[in-house]
């Protein structure tokens, strides 16, 4: 076996312990043995792309041949931009490694857990880019999706629990992180979101709370809260490339016209004209912001057109074509969908 082989077989591995390690309901100290595997599996693979890309030389330190790079090294080789949001996930990784072998509590999940779903997902696409490899075929997908048992950090509470280092440390972190998370997209960070609905069911809350009649402050309950940058979180064009991945994917072979194609913005307006998927509020956000409204789609909007093409890949292009055709050449025509 070569070692392009040879790393990139250890390096499954090792994502696959690094999810069950972190997965593992027993475990208190996931959070480690995740960061070191999920690096090692990072490591493995960006060697053996590099392997691909530039000789089995890159490997390893020029003026040190018998010395491989580190996995910091890899990195900044491979993803050259320093303001890529991958990139800077990895890097964040890469230092609670690092952290986790001196001194580490339990209450730096609260702060982390989103970057390491990002960095889960992020090592799932590269290795299908660079070796073609389905990690779903690996570990089934429902298990790529992280185990998240936490509450949100509270100050107060750490200041009382720690010393004021450690304290100061993880609060300083933790405020450190926030914005990185704001201003990146779903490549640096996978946020978890914390709500809170009022129920009757005593057995269906995980937290409890009464209303005083002497109390000075006043709260206002809240049936429902939508954050669009949230649930709609994709502009035409990445849902067109996140699709046109699955298709890949999946080996389903999309054809227009008779010849082979990929799903490009024309056929996607045709998705939306005749789903009406721009009037359903769970598929499409429409920004009022202007004389020229702006749209983002949910998960559910790229799930939905998926499902469409897979039914028909080798017609669906063509028919919706014909069917929106017809709909302009018949005003309030209505169509059997």
């Amino acid at each position: 076996m070569e070692i392009k082989e040879q790393l990139l077989e250890k390096s499954q591995e090792a994502f696959v312990m690094a999810i069950e390690i972190y997965n593992k309901p027993t475990l208190k100290y996931r959070l480690e043995g995740f960061s070191f595997f999920i690096c090692n599996a990072w490591e493995l693979m960006l060697k053996a792309h590099l392997i691909n890309r530039d000789g089995m030389k890159a490997i390893y330190f020029s003026d040190k041949p018998n010395r491989t790079i580190t996995l910091e090294r890899c990195v900044q080789q491979i993803f050259t931009n320093e303001k890529s949001p991958l990139r800077r996930n990895l890097e964040k990784v890469i230092e609670l490694r690092n952290t986790s072998t001196h001194f580490i509590t339990e209450e730096y999940e609260a702060v982390y857990v989103p970057l390491l779903q990002a960095c889960v997902f992020n090592f799932v696409d590269k290795m299908m880019d660079f070796h073609n490899i389905d990690m779903t075929k690996v570990i089934p997908e429902n298990f790529i999706t992280l185990s998240v048992r936490l509450k949100s950090l509270d100050e107060t509470e750490i200041r009382g629990k720690y010393d004021k280092q450690v304290a100061e440390r993880l609060i300083n972190l933790n405020n450190n992180l926030q914005p990185l998370v704001e201003s990146n997209n779903s490549s640096f960070a996978i946020k978890v979101e914390h709500y809170h609905y009022a129920t009757k069911k005593r057995e269906e809350a995980t937290e409890f709370y009464h209303i005083d009649k002497n109390a000075t402050e006043g709260v206002r309950l809240i049936k429902e809260l939508k954050n669009p940058n949230e649930t709609h979180k994709y502009n035409a064009k990445s849902c067109i490339n996140e699709i046109n991945k699955r298709l890949v994917k999946d080996n389903i072979e999309l054809l227009y016209r008779g010849t082979k194609a990929k799903l490009n913005m024309y056929h996607f307006n045709n998705f939306t004209s005749y789903f009406g998927i721009k009037e359903n509020e769970k598929l499409c956000f429409v920004y009022q912001v202007s004389s020229q409204p702006q749209y983002s789609y949910s998960q559910q909007a790229i799930d939905f057109i998926y499902d469409e093409i897979k039914k028909s890949p080798s017609q669906i292009l063509d028919d919706l074509k014909e069917k929106n055709a017809l709909k302009k050449s018949t005003p309030g025509a209505k169509d059997s969908k």
